[in-house]
């Protein structure tokens, strides 16, 4: 996984790409990236989801929150 690094910030340390997703959630690739599109397309969705062309990226700290049970 490749860091880009802007302004001193590591993206990758703040962010999961929808293979991290994948992995922790033990599914598929197609079944990764049609939750992501699910929770992306919410009003109120459980954890922010950030979609950029056809990439997704999701904050760390908020998806952790909600897979912890908002612990």
């Amino acid at each position: 996984m490749a860091a880009d690094i802007d302004n001193g910030v590591d993206v990758d340390q703040q962010v999961y790409l929808a293979v991290d997703i994948q992995r922790m959630l033990g599914i598929g690739k197609s079944k990764a990236y049609t939750f992501l599109e699910d929770v992306y397309k919410q009003k109120d969705p459980p954890f922010k989801v950030l979609k950029i062309g056809k990439l997704f990226r999701v904050p760390k700290r908020g998806f952790n929150e909600w897979l912890n049970g908002g612990l």
